[in-house]
């Protein structure tokens, strides 16, 4: 039963691993085993990462949005450990803007690092793991990715085009025995999501709104990344997992 949630070895690439949930997904792989390097804008957040983690790490500075750039991380990221086996597109951006405010810039950068960088990142890597006949690429949806919620445009058709592209990666890729699944976290507390716990009553309003009553902790999120990178999740591809409390089931 332990092979089958077996990550040891395994050569994982993290984007936004400074903070939130990027950064409990890189730190809990690195503690399972796997050789973990991540990526994110900020330097100084990535080496304390990088010092403070138990296991093989090693970190990449790189502005994501910056979509010329990608095929160079794609390099940096393979030569700490070799080439990578598992992609985790965690890294993202949410401008909070009103539809009647949205500015080029702010659409710019949202569809580029949420949408555009997991697509270009990832085929940049997938040649190596089509050498290999195994790959994981697990991006990181969201409730609105189904759901619209106010003041955001950009950021729901970003991560609505993510449900969409990973079942579009599983029809192009799995053949090749490199699986593509999404996880989308309800209300979890972190930089992100920052504005919303800053007001007591609508995180309360949303912890109301899920089925089990609470709002998300990032371990709640090891179990299903722990899955998808898995040999558990060896016939799983092209879904996005909801982990929300049940938000998404009223």
């Amino acid at each position: 039963m332990a092979a089958l949630f077996d990550v040891s070895g395994r050569v994982v690439c993290v984007t936004g691993a400074s903070s939130g949930l990027g950064r409990q997904a890189a730190t809990m792989l690195a503690q399972a085993g796997a050789k973990v390097i991540g990526v994110a804008r900020r330097a100084e957040e990535l080496e304390a990462w990088n010092n403070s983690t138990e296991g093989q790490t090693a970190y990449v500075t790189a502005d994501l949005a910056d979509r010329a750039a990608l095929k160079k991380v794609a390099v940096q990221v393979s030569m700490p450990f070799g080439t990578v086996d598992v992609l985790i597109n965690a890294a993202g951006i949410n401008t909070r803007q009103h539809a009647d405010e949205v500015t080029d810039t702010g659409w710019d950068v949202t569809l580029n690092l949420n949408l555009a960088a997991p697509f270009f990142l990832a085929q940049a890597l997938v040649p190596a793991m089509k050498r290999k006949g195994w790959g994981r690429i697990i991006n990181f949806a969201s409730l609105q990715s189904q759901r619209a919620f106010p003041n955001g445009i950009s950021y729901g058709a970003s991560k609505g085009g993510v449900e969409q592209m990973t079942r579009a990666m599983a029809e192009a890729w799995s053949g090749y025995g490199i699986t593509a699944n999404a996880v989308a976290p309800g209300f979890f507390r972190t930089e992100l999501t920052g504005p919303v716990f800053a007001d007591p009553e609508l995180a309360q309003r949303n912890a109301d709104q899920t089925c089990i009553g609470r709002n998300g902790e990032p371990v709640d999120l090891d179990g299903p990344l722990m899955f998808f990178c898995a040999p558990a999740s060896d016939y799983v591809t092209g879904q996005t997992l909801f982990v929300d409390g049940g938000f998404t089931a009223k």
